[in-house]
């Protein structure tokens, strides 16, 4: 009893004081010497979270008693998980990524819908008892994190990072701080394919030209190859995660705005429909949802054409991938919510996100025989600042090796990792400490855009390279390192994989790769 008075007593020092609307429990030690008055805010079976006049308290209800007509009862016990937000996510992936777990865990699952967006899925033990209700809200990215920041959710499905505004009001109502690394993670990956009606003679588009018609700077055809006729602009409502997603991936870093002349259609579905029904039509849609419509190519002046495929984008080597995130705020969450979580970065979780359309993140060895067109794309671009004597030591360093789908890449303007590559260094991580590579050699090998001198670019690539290398092995605490080789090397700009003419190629190439022997 000592031990967990001080800990509470440790707890009520640490936190700041916050208004308390009502008291409705009371949490007494058996003994009456520690009480805790508030406002009731979760319970997971055997944590109570309480807000208090001290701020947010959570109490390890095996020591106390709770009293008070906010008390939760106690037998037996039903978890509730609440999920909110982008309808990407929840119409269609989530529901299937829970009835694996259900499947997965021997459970059994009842659906029921009681509106257009809102489902809830109840588990129930194999006597019958209903074990847990998971509570679905298909909405926006916007109202996800709304419904986090109300205490409305317990996890936000977010089709884009959170924003900067967004961040602090999380950090001031005590959900923590939402852009660190423990408070999100990758569900699993989509892409922004440039689309057209089937027949189109128009097969691949520049980043840069996507940009200006989006904003409605070039709106005839023949400006990009086409018929003399006028481009008619797709697009999804601007609440919405595909729409907020062109906004910032495409018009962001051009800086442009969208067109208001834009025809709006309000679910990814009725856009490749219309898009797919208008031979004059262009739109912007998800790789899981590409309906009957033809995909665009992306492509620029050097000639590289990069096409929306499973394993570029699972690589990041296609520059418009978009990662599907979870947003955990700072709290407990009952215990068969935390089995749910690591489900979801299970292998079987891979295939149902799969087989639900989108892009998995398990890692898969690619053989150095299937990157034929990148290779040729070096050779084509060897000259005076990259020697063919050093695309001959690359081929002889990689000859033999696989590549991984795992590869890392940096936010624009920083050496910081971005969010896809924050959750690869979590999962190479792990594979290392479940020995899936004990015996074999791991390679880092870093590579750069071609702005800037070619032997800067190469000192540049080595030490991102390292601090890759760095953050893989400072994660993987409980690794036997013993059993792998770990080294790395880097070669600069000598491996392109897209053009360097704009700020999406040079992105795609600034990289860091693993190979594995």
């Amino acid at each position: 009893m000592r031990s967990w008075r001080a800990a509470v007593i440790a707890a009520l020092v640490i936190l700041a004081a916050v208004p308390v609307a009502a008291q409705d429990v009371t949490l007494r030690s058996p003994d009456g010497d520690v009480e805790i008055e508030g406002t009731l805010l979760g319970f997971d079976g055997r944590y109570y979270r309480v807000d208090t006049i001290y701020g947010e308290l959570t109490v390890d209800g095996s020591g106390v008693v709770c009293e008070g007509p906010g008390c939760p009862s106690l037998e037996p016990f039903v978890a509730d998980l609440r999920l909110s937000g982008s309808a990407t996510i929840a119409d269609v992936l989530m529901p299937a990524l829970i009835e694996g777990f259900a499947m997965r865990s021997g459970f059994a699952l009842t659906r029921e819908r009681p509106d257009a967006s809102h489902s809830r899925f109840t588990l129930y033990e194999a006597s019958g008892q209903p074990l847990a209700r998971f509570h679905l809200r298909s909405t926006t990215t916007d109202e996800g994190f709304a419904d986090l920041l109300a205490d409305e959710a317990d996890v936000a499905l977010a089709v884009r990072e959170i924003r900067a505004d967004e961040a602090q009001r999380a950090r001031e109502a005590g959900l923590g701080d939402l852009t660190a690394p423990e408070r999100s993670r990758v569900l699993a990956l989509d892409g922004l394919v440039p689309v057209v009606a089937p027949g189109n003679p128009v097969l691949a588009i520049a980043p840069l030209d996507l940009a200006r018609i989006l904003a409605g700077k070039i709106d005839n055809w023949q400006a990009l190859g086409g018929p003399d006729a006028p481009i008619t602009l797709h697009v999804r409502d601007a609440e919405s995660g595909l729409g907020q997603a062109v906004a910032d991936r495409i018009l962001a870093p051009a800086g442009l705005a969208l067109d208001e002349g834009a025809v709006r259609h309000p679910t990814d579905a009725a856009l490749v429909r219309a898009v797919a029904s208008d031979r004059l039509g262009l739109g912007v849609a998800s790789f899981a949802e590409l309906g009957n419509t033809q995909p665009l190519a992306l492509t620029g002046r050097c000639g590289f054409v990069l096409r929306a495929e499973r394993r570029a984008i699972k690589m990041e080597d296609y520059p418009l991938t978009t990662p599907l995130f979870l947003y955990l705020p700072m709290r407990r969450l009952p215990e068969i919510a935390r089995d749910f979580l690591i489900y979801l970065r299970s292998a079987p979780a891979q295939i149902v996100i799969r087989r639900a359309g989108f892009v998995d993140q398990a890692a898969e060895e690619v053989p150095i025989a299937d990157q034929g067109d990148r290779f040729v794309n070096a050779i084509a671009s060897a000259g005076p600042e990259v020697s063919l004597g050093e695309l001959k030591r690359m081929v002889e360093t990689l000859d033999g090796m696989r590549r991984l789908t795992v590869s890392f890449r940096f936010r624009t303007g920083s050496a910081a990792l971005d969010a896809q590559s924050v959750s690869n260094v979590e999962a190479l991580a792990q594979a290392l400490a479940t020995g899936r590579y004990d015996g074999r050699q791991l390679l880092f090998v870093g590579f750069s855009d071609g702005q800037g001198p070619a032997v800067t670019n190469a000192q540049i690539a080595a030490r991102r390279a390292e601090a890759v290398r760095d953050a893989v092995l400072a994660a993987a605490e409980d690794a036997d390192l013993s059993r792998v080789e770990i080294a790395t090397d880097a070669f600069g700009e000598a491996l392109p994989m897209a053009c360097d003419e704009s700020a999406w190629g040079r992105q795609v190439n600034r990289r860091v790769e693993v190979w594995v022997r």
